[in-house]
């Protein structure tokens, strides 16, 4: 916990020390995020150290640093991975040419992409072995985006936004097809579809919904607790796409202010002055632990009072990777992942 007692300035309390917080629920860690963070636990435990990891596991400052503790390191390309030494793909999945580079080096690997990426990839596959143009409207540049064009770059084109579209050039409007990064923000995802559909009106839909169920619970969550909040407080980091897009989607929905902090050490009581309700709410990508610091950190300034507002119940699962879950049995390791120690946290109902 964060020595938060042991600041030299008195802690200055705000409204008159009965301030409430609404907490967002759902929050933090999603299925695929644990089962990421889960893999190279695993392995550490399994292989021992050091287990290589292609890119930050998952965005988060936090973890990436407590995973290095243990002997994970994080490297951004294969090439930096010693021969024949086994790597971990990270949550955001990677193109064919990287699994391709892993395999040149012989390198053992864990591919910890969540479910929900490999979807969008498998989609993309798919649609350009049918010949379609791709739009895949996401963020240039995210890991997520460059593993999925990878997978048919002369097929698909990327989409930032909705102004973007115009940019779009296919060989046949009417064999169109749009996929997304799955952690925007659902709003803009649709605006930037509408405006696709404007230009390409036989525009063709995935077979479901890329943006996934945790990005959507977490979003619907903001929405419902930011019209009766003075500030929004969103936990996570600043490489975090789908915590960024909470920040707006807090702003947009009636927040009177939005931060996004990695932890509480980075709020700032000026934030807070003229508040008499907080929001606060995690990433995907956050574990519960840094949402408790925050909550300590409130209390101390005139915000005792949690009411955790329940938007959804997260029941979603994701099994190891089949390769290290061979391994596991065959030492006698349980490959049970402990779900209530990442995600659970005491219950702030007040």
């Amino acid at each position: 916990m964060t020595a938060l007692s042991q600041e030299a300035a008195p802690t200055q309390v705000f409204a008159n020390g009965q301030g409430r917080v609404l907490l967002a629920a759902p929050r933090g860690y999603c299925a695929g995020v644990d089962r990421a963070v889960d893999v190279v636990e695993k392995a550490l435990d399994l292989y021992g150290a050091p287990i290589y990891v292609r890119k930050e596991i998952v965005h988060n400052k936090y973890v990436v640093e407590t995973l290095s503790k243990r002997g994970a390191i994080f490297v951004n390309e294969t090439d930096e991975v010693p021969e024949g030494a086994r790597v971990v793909f990270s949550a955001h999945g990677v193109s064919p040419q990287v699994r391709d580079a892993a395999e040149a080096r012989g390198l053992a690997t864990i591919d910890a992409t969540c479910p929900l990426v490999t979807k969008v990839h498998r989609e993309a596959v798919r649609f350009a072995k049918e010949d379609y143009d791709i739009v895949l409207v996401g963020h240039e540049g995210h890991e997520e985006v460059e593993g999925t064009y990878g997978e048919a770059p002369e097929h698909i084109q990327v989409v930032g936004t909705p102004d973007e579209v115009s940019q779009v050039r296919v060989r046949d409007p009417q064999r169109v097809v749009w996929l997304s990064q799955t952690t925007l923000s659902v709003d803009e995802t649709i605006q930037t579809v509408d405006r696709l559909r404007q230009r390409f009106p036989l525009l063709n839909n995935p077979p479901s919904d890329d943006i996934c169920y945790a990005t959507q619970n977490r979003q619907v969550a903001v929405k419902t607790i930011a019209p009766h909040v003075d500030v929004m407080v969103v936990v996570g980091s600043a490489n975090s796409s789908n915590s960024v897009r909470l920040v707006e989607v807090g702003l947009e929905a009636g927040a009177g202010a939005a931060y996004r902090v990695d932890k509480a050490e980075e709020l700032e009581s000026a934030w807070f002055a003229h508040a008499s309700t907080v929001g606060l709410t995690s990433g995907a990508s956050v574990p519960e632990i840094l949402v408790r610091d925050v909550l300590d950190w409130l209390a101390q300034r005139g915000f005792p009072n949690v009411e955790e507002v329940r938007t959804e119940t997260e029941t979603t699962t994701f099994a190891l990777p089949r390769n290290l879950r061979t391994d596991l049995s065959a030492h006698g390791m349980d490959d049970a992942r402990p779900h209530a120690r990442r995600k659970a946290g005491p219950d702030h109902t007040h």
